[in-house]
């Protein structure tokens, strides 16, 4: 018997996003398969950090369509950019976490607490429920012993882990990877990485990375799509990708990022 083909959790429809003049997106079509890994790589301002953005509902979209796990990002007589109520982009939302440059965690509160404050504040999750969730991710990501700590007193590394378990305590079904790494000393690097590298390893969320970490998105990645003036030039399964690319653009790229 033929397996029916699940339909994708994430669909760019022919997605334009322009900031004035210039357009960021252009045309773009793209497709995410549920539980799939998806790298984002290419060239400084080449959009791959506005498909994040979007699907996040930060920045809205001029022309096109996107789906996430069949909800539309326009709804029918809504209002606002996106032609959507703010309840209805809620409830997007909902499904999806984002992992930040920038830690973006609250200074005035634990690590706990920055973790806690989400799901029993928007999921309405009881308070002990939320604590109980918080602590095994806490667990997870390796800073169980830090729960009663304040992000001053972490170094960049154990913050942004704390901002990854923050993102999973929603419990979304996409989970967003904005270069994770950027702000952090090359020495806490590794950290975090492999705290990414157990996620997509063993659970199975859909997760989209944009990084410069091309030995790690090779490792993780189910598929790597090159971007390049807002236009996916070439995508594939990472060995591919990285070992004999077909596109003149993503040779050059590898060629000036894997001296």
């Amino acid at each position: 018997m033929t397996q029916a083909v699940k339909p994708p959790l994430i669909q760019f429809t022919n997605v334009a996003k322009r900031f004035g003049a210039l357009t960021v997106l252009d045309d773009f079509n793209f497709e995410v398969a549920p539980g799939e890994k998806v790298t984002l790589i290419g060239p400084s301002g080449s959009g791959k950090s506005t498909v994040l953005r979007i699907l996040m509902t930060l920045e809205p979209f001029q022309e096109g369509q996107l789906s996430l796990a069949g909800m539309s990002y326009h709804e029918p007589n809504g209002t606002g950019p996106f032609k959507a109520s703010e309840r209805h982009l809620r409830q997007i939302r909902s499904h999806v976490g984002m992992v930040f440059q920038s830690f973006n965690l609250f200074p005035h509160m634990t690590v706990l607490r920055n973790v806690v404050e989400a799901p029993a504040r928007v999921l309405g999750l009881p308070r002990g429920e939320a604590e109980c969730r918080a602590i095994d991710l806490l667990a997870m990501v390796g800073l169980a012993d830090k729960k009663d700590h304040y992000p001053s007193q972490l170094s960049g590394g154990q913050q942004q882990r704390v901002a990854i378990a923050r993102a999973l305590a929603m419990r979304p079904r996409v989970l967003l990877f904005d270069e994770p790494t950027s702000a952090l000393d090359p020495q806490l690097v590794g950290e975090v990485l492999s705290v990414i590298r157990g996620l997509a390893h063993e659970h199975d969320l859909t997760m989209l990375l944009v990084t410069h970490e091309m030995r790690f998105a090779r490792e993780v990645s189910d598929r790597v799509c090159f971007f390049d003036k807002g236009r996916i030039c070439e995508q594939g399964a990472p060995e591919a990708i990285f070992t004999a690319p077909e596109h003149p653009r993503t040779r050059e790229f590898l060629a000036s990022v894997l001296r």
